[in-house]
């Protein structure tokens, strides 16, 4: 077959722009977007987080937050906040079906940032996040009470 050279001038070019802003200056950005998004996060009503907070972990860590709302699925939740805010909110096992197994729910939706995202784009994420929860909880609760 044709050797991938369009692929290796990539990957050679990513590496250029990744080295020139710096691997330590990424890290520590993407360790403050980390702790903005936890807090943020754990800000949603009825919101359960798994995995150990930014302070309780040690060492460098993604900035991403896999979590469940009490009465919404996350497949809605990651539908609505898609359609309404533009939102990309993952839902479903994210690869780990047994650790899903081991915490005892069948899914969780994941919100993740990047060294190229800002304070204010995981604000509104979570905005989104805390708006479509509230109206997916209507109808949960609704069904509950018939």
């Amino acid at each position: 077959g044709t050797p991938a050279f369009a692929e290796a001038a990539a990957l050679g070019a990513a590496c250029d722009y990744l080295s020139a802003l710096g691997m330590d200056r990424i890290e520590e950005w993407e360790g403050q977007l980390a702790r903005h998004l936890w807090q943020r996060l754990s800000e949603v009503p009825g919101i359960q987080i798994y995995g150990p907070t930014p302070e309780q972990h040690q060492g460098p860590r993604a900035p991403l937050c896999s979590f469940n709302i009490e009465g919404v699925h996350p497949n809605d939740l990651a539908t609505l906040v898609d359609q309404e805010s533009g939102v990309a909110l993952r839902a479903g096992h994210h690869c780990a079906q047994p650790l899903h197994e081991a915490l005892g729910v069948p899914s969780s939706a994941r919100l993740s940032a990047h060294f190229y995202n800002t304070f204010e784009e995981i604000d509104l994420a979570v905005a989104a996040v805390k708006s479509a929860a509230a109206f997916l909880r209507t109808f949960s609760s609704t069904s509950a009470s018939n």
